[in-house]
């Protein structure tokens, strides 16, 4: 996999699984930013508001830098760090996964509880669909009407997305691009007579 792609899941998925009594809910959730996890967490609590533990475990960005584990009540590191552990198994990062447990009246103990939530979170992320996705940068550009067909036909070439283009009193781009590519994209423009970034 090169530095600039990461995996991810492309859509929600969920997982059942029952140890002892005890039923286990999993979902795995793509998400975009840390402030999506709460209000999901929230919803989850809210919808299963009789359960006994709802606890999740996420990473986020490409080189999975940023991660939390949260084990809700349960033994600490009995819940959220299997969690994480499966997400980081499969080198997914980007992504959610709660799961939430009612309790069936028998204790599992350390082990079995490990065992369990690795499991089902496994189970969970198995039903998910992986996907590739690159790490994108964005670039601002402002430039003159007359430069206009050299910007467009380096665009054309260089296929970054168009983000946003507004061509008012001058003409102004944000573009995207996936970041091994975006020095190359720079250069290009650069030599545009009347382009400047913005």
């Amino acid at each position: 996999m090169q530095e600039d792609t990461f995996l991810t899941v492309a859509a929600p998925s969920e997982a059942v699984f029952t140890s002892f009594r005890s039923k286990f809910l999993s979902f795995v959730i793509p998400i975009s930013s840390v402030e999506n996890v709460k209000t999901y967490v929230d919803n989850f609590r809210k919808k299963y508001y009789d359960a006994r533990h709802v606890c999740y475990a996420y990473t986020m960005g490409a080189d999975q830098s940023v991660y939390r584990a949260n084990d809700d009540g349960e033994p600490s590191g009995t819940a959220g760090k299997p969690i994480l552990g499966q997400i980081y198994s499969k080198g997914l990062t980007n992504v959610l996964v709660v799961v939430v447990r009612y309790f069936g009246g028998v204790k599992l103990g350390t082990s079995g509880l490990i065992a369990a939530y690795k499991a089902v979170a496994a189970a969970a992320i198995a039903e998910a669909e992986i996907v590739e996705r690159t790490v994108d940068e964005r670039i601002g550009i402002a430039f003159t009407f007359e430069s206009m067909n050299d910007v467009m036909r380096i665009v054309k070439e260089e296929s970054p997305q168009i983000v946003s283009q507004d061509y008012d009193t001058d003409c102004r781009m944000e573009l995207q691009i996936r970041r091994s590519r975006v020095e190359c994209l720079r250069e290009r423009l650069m030599k545009v007579e009347t382009l400047r970034f913005t």
